[in-house]
This record gives C-alpha cells, structure tokens and sequence, in this order.
C-alpha cells in the first residue's frame, strides 16, 4: 500500500486530491486578503462606524498579536483535539469575524469578533493547514500543494490591497467581508476531503510554557507595532517578550529532560535543516513585509496613486510571483530545494536592489516594471519551496508542532518588515526635513525650525497636491520651497526603507549557502496504518 501511495503522489494532482489541493490554497487566500482588505478600508470603516483611524489600526494590530502570540497553542490544541478539527475551527474563527464586519455597527464588535476571533482562528487554522498538507499528500504532490497554497498566500497579498479598492470603491468594504464568509463555506463544504492527523505524542497540557509564548510572541509584536507608531514603553516590551522567550526555551529543555509534556518539542531545533528552514521563513517575510510597505507608499505619496492604480502597479509583482510559484511547484523535478531557494533570495535582493535607483526617477508605476517582475520570480521561489524545504523531514507525530514554529516564525517575520521598514522610513524623513530646512537659502531662519517641524506631523502621509492646497497662503517662493523639500525628502526615505527587504534578502542568501551545503534530509515512511495518501479517491 505504502509503494501504491507514492507512486500515486509522484503523478500530477489530479480528481478529488486536486480539489482538496484547490480549497486549502482558498482558505489561506481568505486567510491572507482579510488583514489586506482591512487595511485599505480603513477611512470607510471610520466613516460608516463613526469611530477613529486610531481604534480601526488598533483593531488591526490586536488581530496581529493575538495570531503571532497564539500560534503555538494553537498547534498544541491542534494535536490534542485533532488537526482536522483545529482546521474547522479555525476556519469558523475567521467567518466569525467577516461575519461581525459585515454587519458590525460599533468599533467593540471588529475588536471583539474580527481581531480576538478571528486572530485565534489564524493560531489554529495556520499551524493544522500545514499539518494537513504534510499528513494527506506525500512526494511530488505534497511539494505541489506546498507550492499552490503558498503562491495563494503570495498573491493574496500583493492582490488584496487592489481587490479591496476595487470593492471599497464601486460597492462596499461589508460587501469584501461577506465574500470571504462565502469563500469559507466552500472550503468547509470539502471537509469531507480531508483526512485527520493523528498525534501519537504526550497529551498534557504545558500552561507554563504556554503562557510564555503568549508573553514573548506577544511582547515581541506588541513592541514592534508600538515602536512603528512612535509610543513608549518600546525597549521594555521587547526586553519583555525576549526575556519570555529565553525563559520558554529554558522551560521547554528542562520538561523535555523530566518526560513531562511540552508546549512543543525542544528537539525540533536539534536538526540544522529546521534551524535553516525555519531562518530562511522569517527572512523572506521580512522582505516581503518590507517590500509591501514601502512600494505602495511610494505609488500613492509620490505618484498620488489611489488604491486602485497602486494595486495595478504591483500587479508585475504579484502575478510573477503567483506564476513562478506554480511553475517551480510543478517543475522541481530533481533540483534540490536548497538550490532553488538560494536562487530566490539572488532574485528578490536583485530585484529590489533595482528599485533603489529608480525610485527618484520613475514618473509612473509601470517603470517598476522589470525590477518587480524579477523581485516576485524570486518570491515566488521561495514560497514554493521554503514550506517543504523544513517541513517534509519531520515526522508526522511533531509536523504540527513543526509547523506552529515555522508559522510563528514568517508571522514575526512580516510584523517585523512592516514595523522596521515603516520605521526607517519615518526616521528619514525626519532627519531630512530638518536638514533641508535648516540649509534651506529660502526659508528665512525663523521659519526653518517651524517648518520642519510641519513637514515632520504632516507631510508624512501628504502628496504634494495635498501639500499646495496646505501652504496655499504662504508667499508663493516659501510655499514652492516647502514643496521641493518635501518632494527632495520622501524618495530618498523610500530609498532607505527599502535597505531593510535588502539587507534580509542578503542574509537569506547566506542562509541559502548554509542550506545548500547541508545534505537533504530523507522524508518520513509515511503512516502505513492510515492510509496516509488516502484522502477519499
């Protein structure tokens, strides 16, 4: 049975497999272009709940740090009540909190229902979709799968930010939210599909160990959200989340080494290809977080895109990752994961490395063009392999907690690509403003201080139209000059945030060389006494 099973994996997707293939690459698409479509909604959810722009990103950030600091109980539940069944309810979390959207009358439901709900449903969906993809598919198909639901996610947020315009615009941002309840039932009415899997390993629950990851995963996110909107108590949060998480890995060894249960298996950390899988996940989310921060900044401040043109100028990036994901999916053959991952992270770094001069001269989004189309090739390389890469060693009994660990690591990963690009991005600007205006032979010297300091609140998320229309009373030669410092200023800001995809798609590579020089590790026997490729043929 075993030798049938792989040799039926090794063919192309096809019948009942290729369609639970299909609506597990729609459940992370949901799961992905929710967090998008809030993002762009954000001034018509203000305007129809009578409430702030504060509350909406508060909302937003809660639903980020419940997912990131639930992730690795949500594994461990996973294991104890069923992957099947995590996935369910995971599923059922998040059409909870479309469902709450598409009806939601005050801000305290969108807190309650779509950000906690729905972020625990992300802690469990997460870690038990990528169990189910490991425990129901086996050589050349599970790699497929790996490669389909990843570029799904791909696209889902390169495409979110232009689905939600579109529908935010010519219908209603409740109508995007009540889509995705649609969505999530098809998914479910699969669930047939899907064969459980099981967990042979200690049942206790490990409260200390989970309540340090909540800490730590917490802190960390929480930290970089707060640092991203310039509060305090930044070094405290972190100190806080990083001396949680030194105190989880001291908790984990010693329960390990007293045969008492664990939040999640220490040993994983023991193989130098997790080590690497997991490293390499982290990096390329910190790249794409820092990429899609920056790009749609520059598309909507300086070309005064709306949501609309700037999804369609991202399209290059999207679609050339959605394409080279399926591609290198279903044409790996032989080539070793490793190798082609090292490839993806030479694209992505080359490809936004272009970016760099250009930013100050395109005068229109398609001159990104060639530069996105070869930064998302690379994307889409990884996102193909990345999953496998550390994933496709580990048994079945640990996959899930692998995966809560490997899904933890790309979600701090992208918190922090957002987080650190936005931040750098801020600080130059600041820094220029005030050193453009202070050398500035135009503005007379009482002005330069008040000046930058105007430009500094204000100008950071201002075009120059919106610019003009506010110094429209200063004599014309200040305003002109308020306007060149502000047009001189926000490229090379831009310029600076987008060091930060650089500098991870630079450590990736050496990430990818350590890779490369590890043997690959031989796959798991898979479970004989399931029927581990039967998923209802």
């Amino acid at each position: 049975m075993v030798e049938g099973a792989v040799s039926g994996d090794a063919e192309q997707l096809s019948g009942k497999r290729r369609l639970l293939a299909v609506l597990l690459a729609m459940a992370m698409f949901v799961l992905v272009v929710d967090t998008s479509l809030m993002n762009v909604s954000i001034s018509a959810v203000v305007r129809d709940l009578d409430t702030t722009v504060s509350g909406v990103q508060s909302a937003i950030a809660l639903e980020a740090l419940v997912s990131a600091a639930f992730i690795l109980i949500g594994s461990k539940v996973g294991d104890l009540i069923g992957r099947r069944r995590a996935y369910v309810l995971g599923l059922l979390g998040y059409a909870v909190g479309a469902t709450a959207m598409t009806f939601a009358q005050s801000l305290t439901a969108v807190i309650v229902a779509w950000a906690v709900v729905g972020g625990i449903g992300a802690s469990l969906l997460l870690p038990a979709m990528q169990s189910l993809i490991h425990g129901n598919f086996h050589g050349a198909a599970q790699k497929q799968v790996y490669a389909l639901v990843g570029a799904a996610a791909a696209i889902a947020a390169a495409v979110g930010p232009l689905l939600g315009g579109f529908v935010t615009t010519y219908l209603s941002w409740r109508v995007g939210f009540a889509l995705e309840v649609v969505i999530i039932a098809v998914v479910l009415s699969g669930i047939g599909l899907v064969r459980d899997v099981p967990y042979t390993g200690a049942r206790g629950v490990d409260v200390v160990g989970a309540g340090l990851s909540v800490v730590g995963m917490g802190g960390i996110v929480l930290g970089i959200l707060v640092w991203q909107e310039g509060g305090e108590a930044v070094a405290g949060l972190l100190v806080t989340g990083a001396a949680a998480l030194i105190g989880l890995a001291y908790w984990l060894i010693r329960r390990k080494r007293r045969g008492e249960p664990t939040l999640m298996d220490p040993d994983l950390f023991r193989s130098k290809v997790f080590r690497l899988g997991v490293t390499g996940q982290m990096l390329q989310q910190i790249a794409l977080g820092g990429t899609m921060i920056a790009l749609p900044i520059y598309l909507q401040m300086v070309l005064e895109y709306n949501a609309m043109q700037a999804g369609l100028s991202l399209a290059p990036l999207s679609l050339s990752m959605f394409a080279v994901a399926l591609l290198a999916g279903r044409r790996a053959g032989t080539r070793r994961p490793a190798v082609i991952i090292r490839w993806g992270f030479v694209l992505v770094t080359a490809g936004i490395a272009i970016l760099i001069p250009l930013v100050p001269r395109a005068e229109f989004g398609w001159a990104l063009l060639a530069p996105l189309v070869v930064a998302g090739a690379g994307l889409g390389l990884l996102v193909s392999q990345l999953n496998n890469y550390t994933l496709a060693p580990i048994s079945e009994e640990r996959v899930s907690e692998a995966a809560g660990t490997n899904s933890a690591a790309g979600s701090f990963g992208l918190s922090f690509g957002l987080a650190f690009a936005g931040a750098v991005m801020l600080a130059t600007l600041s820094l220029t403003f005030t050193a453009m205006a202070t050398s500035s032979e135009v503005l007379p010297p009482a002005q330069q201080e008040h000046v930058a300091q105007v430009l500094d609140d204000d100008a950071q998320i201002m075009s120059n139209t919106e610019l003009e229309s506010l110094v429209a009373d200063e004599p014309p030669a200040i305003g002109a000059e308020i306007v060149r410092i502000n047009t001189d200023a926000r490229p090379l800001a831009l310029q600076a945030a987008l060091l930060v995809p650089i500098l991870a798609g630079l450590l990736g590579l050496l990430t990818s060389l350590r890779m490369v020089r590890q043997p690959d590790a031989p796959p798991p026997a898979p479970n004989t006494t399931t029927g581990s490729a039967d998923v209802g043929e």
